[in-house]
């Protein structure tokens, strides 16, 4: 397993209760982390839910979730990313599992005219520290699919952000998940991990995460020189 140099963090806060967000925070417990909870309204109001779905974890405002983590995960549908609060989230290393599904988000014109559904949501919370990650790979599969650092088989995730600091931390908190973790480069990568993607589609070890990527870098460079002639 590679070893990244930036401190880990030891809260993890996840905005979104469903289903990725619990799951997200079951896997987390396991790894050892402090995790906080928070959907919209009262925390008092997905106490129980959270104490079913994700116990251990603790039932927090949005407030306090983005006060206290040292990590936050954002895992509220597409549709509603203009409810995060951009002052909250200022200075903060996020995780963006978000994707876009018509049946569930309805039309969002708005990502016709993004260069990728994240750089969209960074644009709303400019100040934060922006990761697409563990969004190509399902709820269920966070917990069947992990697997110890070492192990012959072991599923690879992809990290894309513009930021260095918060692409260690990512890169530490998916390995600590039980997953390979593999740089994707910018936040613009984002597009390889899209919904209707190889990656998204389909499960791949480090070595064909890497390829999936590199054809993915191949093709959007073979497009932005046949534009460009």
């Amino acid at each position: 397993m590679t070893t990244y140099t930036e401190s880990e963090p030891q809260t993890i806060g996840i905005l979104g209760a469903g289903r990725v967000g619990t799951a997200v925070a079951r896997q987390a417990l396991l790894a050892g982390y402090r995790v906080l909870i928070a959907a919209s309204g009262d925390s008092k109001d997905i106490a129980l839910i959270i104490q079913i779905m994700a116990p251990g974890a603790i039932a927090a405002s949005a407030e306090q979730v983005m006060a206290e983590a040292d990590l936050v995960v954002l895992s509220v549908p597409l549709h509603k990313f203009r409810t995060l609060d951009p002052a909250g989230l200022a200075g903060k290393h996020v995780i963006d599992t978000m994707n876009y599904w018509r049946d569930t988000n309805g039309d969002m014109p708005e990502l016709e005219d993004a260069p990728s559904s994240s750089e969209l949501v960074h644009a709303h919370i400019p100040g934060a520290h922006l990761a697409k990650a563990l969004n190509h790979i399902g709820y269920h599969e966070l917990e069947l699919d992990a697997r110890p650092a070492g192990a012959p088989v072991r599923r690879a995730l992809a990290v894309a952000t513009d930021d260095d600091g918060t692409r260690a931390l990512v890169l530490e908190f998916i390995e600590r998940l039980g997953f390979d973790a593999v740089d994707a480069g910018s936040l613009a990568n984002g597009t390889a991990l899209e919904t209707d993607t190889p990656i998204f589609i389909g499960s791949y070890d480090r070595a064909g995460l890497q390829a999936q990527l590199a054809a993915h870098a191949a093709a959007k460079n073979g497009l932005e020189l046949a534009g460009a002639s």
